[in-house]
């Protein structure tokens, strides 16, 4: 490959949630410019001809005749990239379906109705000078772990053979006609949308056919009984152009947007802090203007760019005024819902000594705080941890159904990302509507409404007053205190690429600080012992004999009290789709002092380490 073809592959990150890099031609990755470099041309052409040849895929499309789905978030060097691997796909032999903008669980829905093939152009939460690439089989999910380090190898290969990369060269020079792919595109669009809307509602309500629209049915008269209301800030995602509006609105529920144009990129996109802060003043004017008599707008949610994350804010009753949810209080709130949702609909059920009678389980990533362990053990379920990225967790909960676990819910707890089973993808319509679903499914005739269910198999007394909260639903959830994936200390640089060997130099300042630091966290915090766990794909390895076992995976040292119960914990990893080192701190309790003496000691010494 040409220097600059090479120097563009270089500056990318190609891991199992994708394939990144900063696509603007100008090299910028805050950059808001449309076009991209005939290096990174030829880098999304050769992502497409990889994905083409790729021998799974071939295995499905009978020798290349079946059909690609392509589609993209709404970023703006997104339909630079598709115009260059819409010619590669049509000299191919397949058939191509171009949606264009498309919410990524749209895509995924889209393509496993039909059991196709789907490439997506998105950098997902990265800034807005990004894009990047991601690839399905046709089962609704994105690539497994093996299988997408298997492609992008393969692409690697492509990208030095010279001949190759001039055969791409030439398509590009003079493509097949592209007319037809972009006029049906409009068409193609609208199936994904209607594939999308039915599969939603089979999520939401964990059935199909009939009995799926009588369940949306009794949350539809719930939500319009409580005369409930979504605030959204959309920041110009694909979820611009998806189900939201329609699907909420069916549902009854008063539906309100800011920043809905698609392309409008208004701040930053990761929805993550700060923000989500657009989206909290919106509640609050919302909650002003409606006050009294209007609707009870209770949430808002802001997407990142291809719309497959999304967190919350929500109106504090006891405090008047909107506030920001931690994406981990996020994801707590959606395991609470759906478990007890599962409960309600009769899938989890229970013996005369409370136990479940089927096995059940959560599978989450390995940062997800232990309130989620607290949660499940309320409901006699299992909680199994795989290393951060999506592919990992879905790949984890393909392996426990396997086994006979029923799973639900699974997702990235770090990041407030839900996945809601039959889905293999994030979905904040998933997540919204698993708190329309606690809110609105209220005891009733004798039968206990999901926030009863939770209260009572958690032990916290008797029935829920009738006019309970959200505000007392969040107050219910185990009290944890965990550093945010996006804060300032959870984000380091360092300069050692053997993760495993900076692991092992961890692992001695950790031994030496244990003995120091012993008898005051005993003191503190009640802490009297440890263990160690590393996370490697969908593998949870305890008690590893060398902290560097744990490779690139995620490392955790859980901390336990007198009674042998895990209390707290420090985990570290290195991104797999940004060029930073991650670090967290999970305590329970609401003491953010213990959370942040665990944070602080957890850089120094991953420093430490690093400077050896």
């Amino acid at each position: 490959m040409n220097s600059d073809t090479e120097k563009a592959l270089e500056g990318m990150i190609l891991s199992t949630s994708g394939w990144r890099g900063v696509f603007a031609e100008s090299g910028g990755g805050e950059s808001a410019e449309t076009g991209i470099s005939p290096s990174h041309r030829i880098i999304a052409a050769a992502a497409a001809q990889a994905f083409l040849e790729f021998p799974a895929l071939r295995n499905r499309a009978a020798g290349g005749t079946g059909e690609i789905i392509l589609g993209r978030d709404t970023r703006p060097t997104g339909e630079a990239v598709a115009a260059a691997m819409i010619p590669v796909i049509l000299a191919s032999g397949f058939g191509l379906r171009y949606i264009s903008a498309a919410a990524a669980p749209e895509i995924a829905a889209y393509a496993g109705s039909r059991g196709s093939p789907f490439i997506y152009i998105t950098a997902s939460h990265n800034p807005i000078g990004h894009n990047g690439i991601k690839f399905g089989l046709g089962g609704g999910g994105v690539l497994p772990g093996a299988e997408a380090a298997a492609l992008a190898e393969q692409f690697k290969e492509l990208l030095a053979s010279e001949e190759r990369t001039g055969r791409l060269g030439e398509i590009l020079a003079s493509p097949p006609a592209a007319e037809e792919a972009y006029s049906l595109s409009a068409r193609y669009k609208e199936e994904a949308l209607k594939a999308y809307t039915l599969f939603t509602g089979e999520t939401v309500s964990g059935r199909k056919g009939d009995e799926a629209g009588e369940l949306l049915g009794v949350l539809s008269r719930g939500v319009r009984k409580l005369n409930l209301g979504i605030a959204a800030d959309f920041n110009g995602s694909a979820r611009t152009l998806s189900i939201d509006r329609d699907f909420l609105s069916n549902l009854g529920v008063k539906f309100y947007s800011i920043n809905d144009k698609p392309g409008e990129i208004r701040h930053r996109i990761v929805p993550e802090g700060e923000s989500l802060e657009p989206c909290r003043l919106f509640l609050e004017e919302l909650r002003r203007k409606e006050a009294p008599a209007g609707p009870s707008v209770l949430l808002g949610y802001v997407p990142d760019c291809d719309g497959d994350r999304g967190n919350l804010v929500i109106w504090d009753e006891g405090e008047e005024r909107a506030r920001i949810l931690e994406a981990q209080e996020v994801f707590a709130l959606a395991c609470a819902a759906e478990l007890a949702y599962m409960v309600w609909i009769g899938d989890l059920k229970y013996d005369n000594t409370g136990n479940a009678l089927v096995p059940a389980a959560l599978a989450v990533n390995d940062p997800t705080s232990l309130r989620i362990d607290r949660i499940a053990r309320a409901f006699d379920v299992s909680v199994f941890r795989a290393e951060t990225g999506e592919a990992n967790v879905a790949a984890l909960a393909g392996k426990l159904r396997g086994q006979g676990y029923l799973v639900r819910i699974l997702g990235e707890g770090s990041t407030g990302g839900s996945i809601i089973h039959p889905s293999a993808v994030r979905d904040p319509i998933d997540t919204a509507a698993a708190v329309l679903k606690l809110l609105a499914i209220r005891s009733e005739g004798g039968r206990r409404g999901l926030f009863d269910i939770w209260r009572g198999l958690s032990d916290q007394g008797g029935s829920c007053r009738e006019d309970f909260t959200l505000s007392d639903i969040i107050a219910s959830l185990p009290a944890f205190v965990t550093t945010g994936a996006y804060t300032e200390e959870a984000v380091m640089t360092v300069k050692t690429g053997d993760h495993g060997e900076l692991k092992n130099r961890y692992e001695k300042i950790f031994l030496r600080d244990w003995e120091a630091r012993k008898e005051e966290l005993k003191a503190r915090y009640g802490i009297t012992g440890w263990d160690v766990s590393a996370y490697i794909g969908t593998e949870e390895k305890r008690g590893i004999s060398r902290f560097g076992d744990a490779g690139r995976g995620g490392l955790k040292i859980g901390f336990t009290n007198a009674e042998g119960r895990k209390t707290a914990c420090i985990w570290m990893r290195g991104s797999g789709t940004e060029p930073v080192f991650r670090v967290m701190a999970d305590a329970e309790g609401s003491d953010r002092r213990f959370e942040r003496d665990l944070i602080a000691w957890q850089r120094r010494m991953v420093l430490e380490a690093d400077s050896l």
